[in-house]
């Protein structure tokens, strides 16, 4: 077996981004060892007070390396819905009040749209994706358009993916196979963009 060519920090304790993130950049980075917040000593997170889903992914990225001294790596991303000014936007994860109540969130931004005519349900998934290392800095974003649909369907994803359907699909993105949503989302785009600069912090 392959030794890791190197290590990097993921800035994110929760389980299934973790494994979706991993899922992504293993094709482009086969030999490094991709670590979880819960695989390095705890450290006192700053809170995620950016205005823009850059700003946060940065606060997270230059927390981590600060911290542990890995390239690291960290993402903020959410659903803009046209009906609700491009809401919620950095607070998708707690739009509902509490902060990773995926069910609470995702009825919430139903009912608010539940007066919304369907030819007016557009919508996207945004990221931007942020690499801290001892080199610098680098943010790339990713964008899905598409639209929201009435009630959740499927069972893979999570957040808003239930709600979710890409441009140019039928299916939801809870509907749709893993690997097949990686090709086309935003968390995809933002970190096979970001797999070069990660490559090359690792070999530096």
């Amino acid at each position: 077996m392959s030794q890791p060519a190197g290590r990097i920090l993921l800035a994110s304790r929760n389980p299934m981004k973790l494994t979706e993130l991993r899922r992504i950049l293993a094709p482009a980075l086969p030999l490094v060892a991709v670590l979880g917040l819960d695989d390095v000593p705890p450290y006192d997170e700053t809170p995620e007070t950016g205005a823009t889903f850059a700003e946060n992914a940065l606060l997270k990225a230059r927390d981590g390396f600060a911290h542990c001294g890995l390239p690291t790596i960290a993402d903020d991303s959410g659903l803009a819905v046209d009906a609700l000014n491009a809401m919620p936007g950095v607070l998708s994860a707690r739009w509902a009040g509490r902060h990773g109540d995926d069910e609470a969130n995702l009825l919430l931004v139903l009912a608010q749209v539940a007066d919304t005519p369907d030819e007016r349900l557009g919508a996207a998934f945004l990221c931007a994706a942020a690499l801290a290392c001892r080199t610098g800095e680098t943010v790339v974003e990713g964008r899905m358009p598409g639209r929201l649909v009435r009630e959740p369907r499927g069972e893979h994803g999570f957040g808003y993916d239930p709600i979710f359907v890409a441009d140019g699909f039928e299916l939801t993105n809870g509907e749709l196979a893993p690997e097949r949503k990686d090709a086309i989302s935003h968390r995809g785009q933002a970190l096979r963009a970001l797999a070069p600069y990660v490559l090359a912090a690792v070999a530096d």
